[in-house]
């Protein structure tokens, strides 16, 4: 447990240090984000339910929201819904992240996957609490805003084998109620639908390095389809990232962000934006991720570590923008992930690899008869185990020849 120590030690240092470097990059930020003045909208904050737009924490904050191709751990329901039919593990997250001022979400995340389906359930809460006041400053009335969102999620890997991670299609069915108290505004209170729609799919492209795990991706989103909500568009968006390690420990992403709207007249989308996220792997249980977003005339700068361990990992993030208050510490967010197994899958390949061995092994010693039986074995297990096919077929064909050359010889 030393090494998990020593991660959890250094990301403890990151949080508290982190705010106080802010603090003194406060200025230099500043002068940098005026360089972005020519992205300004006027048509940014003109949708209903800003909590879809706002990271809940994970990989997915923290790699600046650059996670529609990478999309591997349970804050992808904010990213890409294909996703969870390609989790490596069964994951139940609970996620709080301190926003802006006294603004806080609250989040919780469980993402299951059996064999090439995947599902997930996840509740999104954002609380804002209000107190109006009159041109004497005196208190006139008190109350609360929030909003909450249910997400409901399946999605389904397609032509996935030994050498191919598949192509998965996915979906998210999201709920949203948002409250506004009486005695802030009447009547404001609203109740809306939408769906997100998704594919990814996972390959090697020029991998100079040899790992299970693929080293490219490529996804595709449209979020938030839904009919207007009180007259208020939502922040419908297409988005499209890929993904590529260069070497192992390291993994480079970048987001294109479409927003559209259905009625442009009165309601005209935000300009297109995009994301830039980094993760690197120090240890086999501790990395840490960076990210720059870019939307509207606000750039985004995140930056955050993993701590994983054999039964839970912990996410710690912090986003600096021009909405950022450093004495608050707010938009910091902390996720902790609880690892519930793979259901199986990795016993099961580490078996048919086992049954693999042993059929290439008699293979060699010339024994077709058992090294077919044996492959046959493995693809029971694993049925996608395309190696153990490819060694059945060679050793039938062997089979077959060699029966073929006894033949030729009894009729000389």
């Amino acid at each position: 447990m030393a090494r998990p120590r020593a991660g959890l030690l250094f990301l403890l240092v990151l949080t508290v240090s982190f705010p106080l470097f802010a603090a003194d990059f406060n200025d230099v930020y500043a002068d940098v984000a005026e360089d972005f003045e020519f992205l300004q909208d006027p048509n940014t904050g003109m949708t209903v339910f800003p909590i879809l737009t706002i990271p809940l924490g994970g990989e997915y904050e923290g790699m600046g929201t650059a996670y529609t191709a990478v999309a591997r751990d349970s804050s992808f329901f904010d990213a890409n819904p294909a996703a969870s039919a390609m989790m490596r593990y069964t994951e139940l997250s609970v996620m709080h992240n301190n926003w802006i001022a006294d603004t806080n979400i609250e989040g919780i995340v469980y993402a299951n996957r059996e064999d090439r389906w995947g599902y997930a359930f996840a509740g999104k809460f954002l609380y804002v609490p209000f107190t109006g006041y009159n041109y004497w400053g005196e208190r006139t009335s008190t109350g609360y805003y929030s909003e909450t969102i249910a997400i409901a999620n399946v999605s389904r890997n397609f032509f996935a084998d030994y050498y191919f991670s598949g192509v998965s299609l996915g979906a998210n069915l999201k709920a949203a109620y948002r409250h506004v108290s009486e005695n802030i505004a009447v009547g404001q209170s609203a109740f809306g639908v939408m769906a997100d729609v998704g594919m990814l799919t996972r390959f090697d492209f020029m991998k100079p390095y040899y790992s299970r795990d693929k080293n490219a991706a490529f996804g595709m989103t449209i979020k938030n389809l839904g009919p207007s909500v009180m007259g208020e568009p939502l922040p419908m968006s297409l988005t499209t990232g890929i993904a590529y390690s260069f070497f192992r420990p390291w993994l480079l992403a970048l987001d294109v962000n479409v927003p559209f709207s259905f009625n442009q007249k009165d309601y005209p989308a935000e300009k297109p934006g995009g994301a830039l996220g980094s993760s690197l792997s120090l240890t086999d249980f501790f990395s840490v991720q960076a990210g720059f977003l870019i939307k509207g005339g606000n750039p985004r700068v995140s930056v955050g570590s993993l701590v994983g361990m054999d039964d839970f990992s912990l996410v710690v993030n912090y986003t600096l923008d021009m909405t950022t208050q450093l004495s608050n510490l707010d938009r910091f967010s902390v996720a902790m992930k609880i690892n519930l197994g793979d259901n199986g899958r990795e016993e099961r390949y580490q078996r048919a690899t086992e049954l693999y061995l042993a059929g290439v092994d008699f293979y060699a010693k010339g024994d077709i008869s058992q090294s077919i039986a044996y492959c046959e074995k493995a693809l029971e297990i694993d049925p996608d185990y395309v190696p153990a096919q490819e060694t059945i077929d060679m050793a039938r064909r062997g089979r077959d020849l060699q029966i073929r050359m006894e033949e030729l010889q009894r009729l000389e």
